[in-house]
């Protein structure tokens, strides 16, 4: 096909009324007459109007402008040029527009010829518009498909489409959410829960021992007055000692809420029961004995000189203005330091306290919430308050052991020294489920020999450090 000069098929083209106008019967006549103000080829009209390629409400019945021309200078019947098988004059059409310069130049058309047949001006009349609107269908198609496009990749940018998640989207990532949540929650929660019961420890241990400073001494408090029953047993008849030091001596030098004796150590928020650091549940002890036997009475078969007996003090208790729910036990015949070779260590412990950090909000358990801490010697008294690494350990030679306990976390943990020996000896059945044998202090008697602590007996002592010995490295 080419423009408007030259031939636009090469071959005979023919076109019936019927064909041209589907409202005519075969023989070219219109089935119904229609007004000449009507609209011209209602069908093509309505198809074309839409595209804005006819002009509307021209007077004129031509198809083109230049044959409109040619037959008025002819004084000829404009339809009978137009379409002869519209002679009977029943039928206009409506002007169609020439096309503009710009769209013959795009889509290569030749300039018009004004001289073209009737024929050729129908056809061109159909076939240039339906050009026209398939190459701008063409260009609407190809630009609608590179917005689509676009809007796929991006659906963010595209506000028309309604985007969102399914249900079962949203219960899949709750899911893998609560599932993420409960592995990470509990072990979040526990290192900031040992920060916390860390930070606290340090602070009890602080004003501590500013309070045991300030003391003049800490025994011969109170009174402890023994009897003897009908079966002949020494029992203690009065006892103040405990509840005494706490209100006389204690409470002067610590800031204190509540001051509780001993049967209402629970008023001052101490639980009923407790977690020992081996996991064993015990009731909360009420006095010296139901915390270690050996505070009141150690007999040693063929060393009678170590031999040891002490009143069983009964237990108070106090709570601290910062909440820490504090029960002190208590020695009110304490001796002075550890320079024997061999000593008793429950002698040189005059105060034993059982600690919880948070009262009986739990977890009311030995190496978390709850610990221990001491003070031994009536003056330039000692307050310590050792928190083992676990239980103890295996057994090895004095430096194999600080050399382990050195790489324990940073290098925080130790080998206890004496003192704070003498209060895990004191407090052994809520730290360690080992009740016999021996365990080294961080303290070096001479160049061969080192102190050890025993677990069966309350004795300490000097070993050589070739010696195999259990380890318990703790950090204050």
């Amino acid at each position: 096909m080419q423009g408007g000069g030259g031939p636009l098929l090469t071959g005979t083209i023919e076109e019936s009324a019927a064909e041209r106008h589907p409202q005519s019967d075969p023989s070219g006549n219109l089935t119904k007459e229609v007004s000449t103000k009507a609209v011209k080829y209602p069908s093509l009209r309505a198809d074309e109007c839409r595209r804005g390629n006819l002009v509307k409400n021209v007077a004129s019945p031509c198809c083109h402008a230049e044959l409109r021309e040619r037959a008025e200078a002819q004084s000829e019947n404009v339809k009978s040029i137009c379409h002869p098988e519209l002679d009977s004059g029943s039928v206009e059409r409506c002007e169609l527009p020439v096309t503009p310069d710009r769209f013959r130049n795009k889509f290569g058309m030749t300039p018009p010829v004004k001289a073209a047949s009737c024929l050729v001006c129908s056809l061109k009349s159909h076939v240039q518009p339906m050009w026209m609107a398939l190459s701008a269908f063409t260009m609407a198609a190809r630009l609608s498909r590179s917005t689509e496009s676009v809007a796929e990749r991006l659906p963010q940018l595209n506000p028309s489409k309604n985007l969102a998640f399914t249900m079962a989207e949203i219960l899949l990532s709750l899911t893998i959410i609560g599932v993420v949540a409960a592995i990470t929650l509990p072990s979040l929660t526990g290192n900031i829960n040992e920060r916390t019961w860390n930070t606290q420890r340090k602070a009890l241990y602080a004003r501590f021992s500013q309070a045991i400073a300030l003391m003049p001494s800490l025994n011969a408090y109170g009174t402890l007055t023994e009897g003897v029953d009908s079966n002949g047993s020494t029992v203690v008849t009065e006892d103040t000692a405990a509840e005494t030091f706490v209100t006389n001596g204690l409470a002067k030098v610590l800031k204190i809420n509540n001051i509780c004796d001993n049967e209402h150590l629970q008023d001052c928020g101490l639980p009923e029961k407790f977690t020992a650091m081996h996991g064993s549940q015990y009731d909360f002890p009420t006095d010296n004995k139901s915390v270690n036997l050996m505070l009141v009475n150690a007999v040693w078969s063929g060393h009678t000189s170590d031999n040891y007996s002490q009143a069983n003090v009964k237990a108070a208790a106090f709570e601290t203005i910062n909440g820490e729910s504090i029960a002190v036990f208590y020695n009110p015949s304490c001796t002075s330091g550890m320079n024997e070779e061999s000593y008793n260590v429950q002698s040189k412990v005059c105060m034993m306290s059982i600690y919880d950090l948070n009262g009986t909000k739990g977890p009311n358990t030995v190496g978390k919430d709850m610990g221990f801490i001491g003070a031994l010697y009536p003056s330039d008294s000692v307050v310590v308050a050792p928190m083992p690494y676990a239980q103890l350990g295996a057994e090895m030679a004095f430096e194999d052991a600080k050399s382990y306990c050195k790489n324990l976390s940073s290098g925080e943990y130790r080998l206890p020294n004496l003192d704070e020996s003498a209060l895990l000896f004191v407090f052994k059945k809520y730290l360690s489920d080992y009740n016999s044998g021996n365990f080294w202090t961080g303290i070096s008697y001479d160049a061969d020999y080192a102190w050890g602590q025993g677990l069966g007996g309350d004795r300490g002592h000097q070993s050589l450090k070739t010696t195999s010995k259990r380890v318990w490295c703790v950090r204050r």
